[in-house]
């Protein structure tokens, strides 16, 4: 990952409760976290549905507007003031003409394809204290980076549940 965060030549830094992306825009950019969190949203009949939380050192991007090169319905907001490091398409694809480069790029790809499709069952699946377990083991970071009332929309159920479950 950090081959790629080393093709970056631009920083930039949102404020907290800045957009970095609104819905109906195109970003063909991939962004690094430096310090900060951000939140990747849909509204859904005017309530926020939150489906990606990102902090320090995570990649954050709008896959599907990134892919496509067409506008998205996804939201990208800061939490806190947050620090990005920009990567964009042409970058990649530069960075993509090499055969080891673009095994990494498969790899990072399938990763996030796999933690989306792992969160999509748990919230289908499992039950309020699973998911929060599970997010726990894999992410125990985010409880310091993110407030619980995203977590707690993330994961899909109250604020009030969440307080519950970690007093637990």
């Amino acid at each position: 990952m950090l081959e790629l965060v080393e093709l970056s030549d631009k920083t930039i830094t949102i404020e907290r409760n800045e957009f970095l992306k609104v819905k109906g825009s195109i970003d063909t950019n991939l962004y690094y976290l430096q310090s900060g969190s951000l939140r990747i949203f849909v509204l859904d009949d005017y309530e926020e549905q939150v489906i990606r939380l990102g902090y320090k050192d995570n990649l954050i991007v709008s896959l599907d507007s990134f892919l496509t090169g067409k506008s998205s319905n996804l939201f990208i907001q800061a939490i806190k003031k947050t620090v990005l490091k920009v990567i964009s398409k042409s970058q990649i694809d530069k960075f993509l003409e090499t055969e080891s480069n673009k095994n990494l790029w498969r790899k990072i790809l399938e990763n996030l394809v796999l933690q989306q499709m792992e969160r999509e069952i748990d919230i289908l699946t499992n039950s309020p204290k699973e998911r929060y377990d599970r997010v726990l083991k894999r992410s125990p970071q985010l409880f310091q980076e993110i407030p619980n009332r995203h977590i707690a929309n993330y994961l899909r159920m109250s604020a009030e549940t969440l307080s519950r479950l970690k007093k637990s």
